[in-house]
């Protein structure tokens, strides 16, 4: 099989974690008039659209926008053209907490360009919908307990063209959930002797390769990226597409109707294992462990430091899985959307129902005991702030939530500054 350059691999992993939107000539800014983007329940917020060409506002301008609680059907929808590029749009208010969310669409010159401003309504008094099952606890004991019976069994491949004058890099894969199931990851070891905190990455939803955290293992971390689809992630980009498209298709529902059965039991427990052999790993240093992704990787990060009290220290990204019933609750729920006007009808099933709060990120934040940073946007349309903060929200212990307003479903240059510093900061003392 041709090898494929561990420069395509990094700036593949960039790209598909940290990924912003493509800068354009034309540009729609949609604003709020409070700088927090923050209100109280009852308070009017007015959003200003600005539609601009080389910085300047175009005239004549047609638009067409609509106003909303985020995920939910608009209440307010027009078209206007704008003699000089720019309006002041009424958005009403919300009589309790949650999101209002502006979507623009600006046409010029025959193509469509979009923006969105999403604003707060005391989004620190959101509630869960999600249940809290009686015996949660008991049922991911039990989980651990089958794991820690299956060996480890863990394999190390050495990838000379990805080491460096540090680091030694390998391919890795340790026996799972199950005999003969397997998790496979890209490990990155400090080479000069010594003891060593370890940083796990759980990853984003979707299938794909992994490049390794060299950058961090160059400053005396050991790192494990990891995969969760059991198959190596070392191979030929085009197989990932193949089975995203193929059989993995749709994964995060696999089995949805049977707690035991269900996909992400497999993928969790793969967290915990992962950490298994980080901490069998000489280099260790027997202490400072953290977890940290975005995403489907921002749900698994707050779940494995839940379930495995090994973990010191968190970091998440738009955490996913999180308050996913708030759907029937006509408010927003978390990624993968499973109860939304598409899913309903399918998922709104006794069986699927009790499954969920086995999973959702909700009842793992309520058990959360270590320190925790936090970053996302009010502009993410995959996992809705309202979701996010019906999580973050029930967290008890240390926890510190870094906001950039405008952001989607991406990460600004300084988040990803910010949320390193700290890891880092808390592991290497």
């Amino acid at each position: 099989m041709k090898k494929i350059p561990i420069l395509l691999y990094l700036l593949l992993s960039v790209f598909l974690t940290l990924a912003q939107p493509t800068e354009k000539h034309i540009k729609v800014q949609v604003s709020a008039d409070h700088p927090d983007w923050l209100y109280k329940p009852g308070e009017k917020v007015n959003f200003s659209v600005l539609v601009s060409k080389n910085g300047s506002p175009i005239p004549q301008v047609k638009i067409r926008y609509e106003i909303g609680p985020e995920k939910q059907d608009p209440w307010k929808k027009e078209t206007q053209v704008l003699a000089n590029g720019s309006l002041q749009v009424d958005g009403g208010t919300l009589s309790a907490a949650g999101f209002l969310r502006c979507v623009v669409i600006a046409e010029v010159e025959g193509k469509e360009y979009r923006n969105l401003a999403t604003v707060g309504f005391s989004p620190n008094l959101l509630q869960a919908t999600v249940a809290n099952p009686t015996d949660f606890d008991a049922f991911w004991d039990k989980a651990k307990q089958d794991l820690a019976k299956i060996p480890l069994d863990a394999k190390m491949t050495l990838m000379p063209e990805r080491c460096t004058e540090k680091t030694n890099v390998y391919h890795v894969n340790i026996q799972n959930y199950r005999l003969g199931a397997r998790l496979y990851g890209i490990l990155c070891v400090p080479k000069k002797p010594g003891k060593y905190p370890a940083l796990l990455h759980v990853p984003g939803a979707g299938v794909r390769p992994y490049s390794g955290d060299i950058t961090n293992a160059e400053k005396g971390i050991i790192t494990l990226q990891i995969g969760i689809h059991g198959i190596p992630v070392n191979l030929d980009p085009s197989v990932y597409t193949d089975l995203g498209a193929g059989i993995l298709n749709g994964y995060p529902t696999y089995n949805m109707d049977d707690k035991d059965r269900f996909f992400y039991k497999r993928v969790y427990m793969g967290c915990v294992r992962a950490n298994d052999f980080l901490t069998s790993l000489p280099q260790f240093d027997g202490q400072n462990l953290a977890v940290t992704g975005g995403s489907q990787g921002g749900a698994l990060s707050i779940i494995t430091a839940a379930l495995d009290n090994r973990v010191k220290f968190l970091g998440a990204y738009y955490p996913a899985l999180s308050d996913v019933t708030g759907y029937l609750y006509n408010r927003a729920g978390g990624w993968p959307h499973y109860f939304d006007k598409n899913s309903r009808a399918v998922n709104e099933t006794k069986a699927k129902l009790e499954t969920i709060a086995y999973y959702d990120v909700v009842n793992f934040a309520r058990r959360l005991k270590v320190p925790g940073f936090y970053s996302w946007g009010f502009n993410d349309e995959t996992c809705p702030p309202t979701s996010m903060y019906a999580a973050y929200n029930v967290i008890s212990a240390t926890k510190e939530l870094y906001l950039a307003l405008d952001t989607g479903h991406w990460n600004y240059p300084e988040q990803v500054e910010k949320m390193t510093n700290w890891l880092t900061s808390n592991l290497i003392k």
